[in-house]
């Protein structure tokens, strides 16, 4: 007589313990290798105090270059005897040759017609003749992630900051984790180091300027002026024109000693831009500076002001860093926080922007940026009368 045969399983009671098993083992094991990764990554500096070459490769226009600075003095203190050079857009090596802890700012074309990456064999070729022992790579773009990995420095260390791709782990070994984003981003890429066995030092710029550059702000700046940058990349970051134009009128007429100095950058629109602000203003006080200064000539002029007033753009970053009191005006949008400048001597008035992530806002039909339109004159020269009261 046979056995009883066993009523049909649906598999799902014997399932669910095997699955549960295998959920529970490979969470352990990412545990174990994330508590693997995280003492090497907290060894990375002692693994590589050797390096007699490094480099930063970041890419960065004005403003991204200026918030690696703090983070390369570090870089350079922990590796004393090592060369230190960065990699960046044009105007990213320029604002880095006034770094004193950088050896060489290497210059990277970028622009709206830069060609791919690919195809800047030559500066590809002279980085990898470098001979790098190690690269840090503080953005996590794409672009940079490629660029590091062919530098062909042994040692590599990322922290993510674009798209993820199985690639990128293969590419650069080593990452720390992502930092809080209400850090300003010179503290996030400082506290990179702090995951790799850093140990800090309070923040520096500490830029150094030519004495010829010092002398020429000297003489084409009053002291105590205001300095006001009222163009962005776009007009979508911009205060419209007619703001500008009451503030100027507001500040003058509030203080009759008080002299404003206006720079803009040498695109065709800004230049455009700021001789209409100028001339709507019609005042001997106000002093439009013609376009294409050198960055160390508007650094050393907006280091002799006695406050900056722009738009959310690299050169607010750059009077940040000089140490120049700053009111900027701004619209709401997704990481604000971690460009803003933080601290007692800095100010901003913002906008809520309800089309800032969308690809085609609205106001491109308008040609300006209606949220900031809203912003009042009164309300910035209020905040500008607070730093010049200090």
């Amino acid at each position: 007589m046979g056995l009883p045969k066993r009523a049909p399983s649906s598999g799902k009671p014997e399932r669910e313990p095997a699955r549960a098993l295998e959920a529970a083992t490979l969470l352990a094991n990412a545990q174990i290798a994330a508590s693997i990764m995280a003492v090497e990554l907290d060894r990375f500096y002692n693994r590589t105090r050797a390096a007699r070459k490094i480099v930063v490769v970041d890419l960065g226009f004005l403003g991204d270059s200026i918030h690696l600075v703090p983070a390369l003095w570090e870089i350079k203190r922990h590796y004393p005897e090592a060369g230190l050079h960065t990699v960046s857009a044009r105007v990213g090596a320029e604002l880095l040759g006034l770094a004193p802890c950088v050896d060489r700012a290497w210059t990277f074309p970028l622009g709206p017609k830069s060609p791919p990456w690919w195809r800047h064999w030559d500066v590809l070729r002279e980085l990898r003749r470098a001979r790098f022992d190690l690269a840090f790579n503080f953005s996590g773009a794409d672009r940079t992630i490629f660029l590091t990995a062919l530098t062909g420095a042994r040692w590599r260390l990322g922290h993510p900051g674009g798209r993820s791709h199985f690639w990128n782990k293969l590419l650069i070994p080593c990452w720390t984790p992502r930092q809080n984003a209400d850090l300003p981003v010179y503290e996030q890429r400082r506290q990179v180091l702090v995951s790799a066995g850093f140990v800090l030092e309070p923040p520096r710029f500490d830029l150094q300027l030519p004495s010829a550059a010092r002398d020429w702000a000297a003489g084409a700046t009053p002291p105590n002026a205001v300095h006001l940058s009222i163009n962005a990349s776009t007009f979508l970051k911009e205060w419209p024109l007619p703001n500008w134009i009451e503030l100027a009128r507001l500040l003058l007429d509030q203080h009759p000693s008080l002299r404003l100095v206006a720079t803009t950058g040498s695109q065709p629109r800004e230049q455009a831009r700021c001789a209409r602000f100028a001339a709507a203003v019609r005042d001997p006080r106000l002093e439009a500076i013609p376009a294409g200064l050198p960055l160390a000539r508007l650094a050393a002029l907006v280091a002799r002001c006695r406050v900056h007033v722009g738009a959310d753009s690299g050169v607010l970053h750059l009077a940040m860093a000089m140490g120049t009191p700053t009111v900027a005006v701004f619209r709401q949008y997704g990481g604000l926080n971690e460009w803003l400048p933080h601290g007692l001597r800095h100010r901003h008035v913002s906008a809520a922007c309800a089309c800032a992530p969308q690809p085609q806002p609205p106001c491109l039909h308008l040609g300006y940026a209606e949220c900031l339109a809203g912003i009042p004159p009164r309300a910035v020269a209020s905040l500008i009368q607070e730093c010049l009261a200090e």
